[in-house]
């Protein structure tokens, strides 16, 4: 299930769950509860005043955030903040494992999140972010055998990622072109 089908099934089923429906929680937190904008007191709030699940907090908070004016950044926005400061060398690799997989179809966009860039057909195939120890991580979904490649490793919770590796700051254009075949075999395996 993708976040926004998530969020539309948590957000339906909220008064019978929590007694009020999203627009009454919304107003809620505007007349009595944190700022809207800080959405971690706003979910602390709901957990510790008012009993409320996870999932519902996060839907509550995010709506509320939304009335309250906050806008979301766009995806260059979340992939400018990853690749900021220390981690700005990584970027040129960044992109062009992104102009890899956007390159496999007219179903493929990227979207925005704040510790990884999701890049998604039907469902999210590959994530990339930066990794650890001047790396950038390229995490990918496989529903079926992964193909055989020594760089693979089981990936520990990366996004919606099966297996990842890591590419070297010092990574060359035929470092990025071996991800091909990892890519196209995600990118089918999701569509």
């Amino acid at each position: 299930m993708e976040p926004a089908d998530m969020m539309a099934a948590v957000t339906t089923s909220l008064d019978e769950r929590t007694g009020r429906s999203l627009d009454e929680w919304v107003a809620l937190v505007r007349e009595t509860g944190p700022d809207p904008l800080d959405q971690r007191a706003v979910r602390a709030w709901l957990r510790e005043v008012h009993g409320v699940p996870q999932n519902s907090q996060w839907a509550i908070a995010d709506a509320a955030a939304t009335a309250a004016g906050r806008q979301r950044p766009d995806v260059d926005a979340y992939t400018d903040a990853l690749y900021s400061g220390a981690k700005a060398h990584l970027r040129p690799i960044h992109d062009a494992i992104i102009i890899l997989a956007e390159g496999l179809g007219d179903d493929v966009r990227r979207e925005g999140r704040g510790t990884y860039i999701p890049v998604v057909r039907r469902t999210q195939f590959v994530a990339v972010a930066p990794g650890p120890r001047d790396t950038v991580r390229v995490g990918f979904r496989f529903r079926e055998t992964p193909p055989d490649d020594e760089r693979l490793s089981p990936a520990k919770g990366f996004a919606q990622a099966t297996h990842w590796l890591h590419l070297a700051a010092d990574a060359d254009e035929d470092d990025l072109r071996s991800l091909e075949p990892l890519l196209q075999a995600a990118y089918r395996q999701n569509g």
